[in-house]
């Protein structure tokens, strides 16, 4: 088995590689082009789409990237990489590590339906599954996105007829393209925010269009969607007519109507729900599950329950892990 360790980071000590670090290292694999996983490292191992998303957001890279299309095995010193799509958002890959030591499953962040502007989840068997646990509780159990979608839909032609402008806000990456996508599909004209526009042409690249998007103009937003990250909300602050509604899997929870200070919630996610978390354990079939992010001592404990070998990387149960 593969000696893991955590330091704002997976570290593979034996390997000399670490999967998503926060901080600089000589060795990294980078699962997708979030801000909160991404890094200046002195070699980066990710898909093309990921380094040039990484390249529209940070500028010039430093270091050497090696991109890894999806499906090529590469080898390094002693073990070899192979990444496999993880649906989150495009590029997003899971990486999976053969060594001397067996073979291990690395998700990042991931979701297993097949979204509208990324790659459909893949799996592949392993000793060792490493997993991100955002949504790990039973209650996080998503309706069909393709419902969802619709009634962001209804949400959006409802405000146009009472002459409002529709602020859907969603993250710049990932979300938004996702949303953007299901609203060009339906006809309605939609109006990026710069920093989802700038994203664009990697997507437009990999094969996906977005027919009808008009350039950011506060002056001209009537009839027309809005789509902003939260971070941009203020901007929409000089419409007197609008009705804001907020893209995310949090919308689970009645509360997140009022902590994000909109007029609806719609709960589509980039992330793997508890049902789907379930599932991909079961496709793994791993004889040890290493679980982070969200509700990872959670999940671990309901794998634990049910007489899968799992332990948290994070909180209460990572003194006890068996490394």
């Amino acid at each position: 088995m593969h000696d893991v360790r955590y330091a704002r980071g997976i570290h593979l000590p034996a390997e000399g590689l670490w999967l998503d670090p926060a901080r600089r290292q000589a060795l990294a694999f980078v699962s997708h082009a979030h801000s909160d996983h991404t890094g200046r490292h002195a070699e980066t191992i990710a898909t093309p789409p990921t380094l040039e998303i990484m390249r529209a957001r940070m500028g010039r890279l430093s270091g050497e990237q090696h991109a890894l299309p999806f499906g090529e095995e590469r080898k390094w010193a002693d073990f070899s990489i192979r990444l496999l799509p993880a649906g989150h958002v495009l590029g997003s890959a899971q990486c999976l590590i053969t060594s001397g030591a067996g073979t291990l499953l690395y998700t990042g962040d991931f979701k297993l339906r097949k979204g509208l502007t990324s790659e459909a989840a893949e799996f592949f068997p392993a000793d060792t599954l490493i997993m991100e646990t955002t949504f790990g509780l039973p209650r996080y159990v998503f309706p069909p996105a393709e419902a969802v979608l619709a009634n962001i839909l209804a949400f959006c032609r409802t405000a146009i007829e009472a002459r409002e402008v529709p602020v859907l806000l969603a993250y710049s990456l990932g979300k938004a393209q996702e949303v953007l996508a299901a609203v060009s599909a339906a006809g309605i004209p939609a109006m990026p925010h710069r920093s989802i526009a700038a994203l664009l042409p990697a997507y437009e690249s990999a094969g996906f269009a977005f027919p009808g998007c008009r350039p950011w103009d506060l002056e001209r937003m009537e009839d027309c969607v809005i789509i902003c990250p939260p971070s941009a909300v203020r901007t929409m602050a000089s419409l007197a007519r609008k009705r804001t509604a907020a893209i995310t899997g949090w919308a689970m929870d009645p509360s997140t109507i009022y902590r994000m200070r909109c007029d609806a919630a719609f709960p589509l996610s980039d992330h793997a729900g508890y049902d789907d978390l379930l599932a991909h354990v079961e496709h793994v079939s791993p004889k040890r599950v290493l679980t982070l992010h969200g509700y990872a001592a959670e999940f671990a404990r309901d794998l634990r329950s049910r007489g899968i070998e799992a332990w948290s990387l994070l909180g209460a149960d990572q003194l006890d892990l068996p490394l």
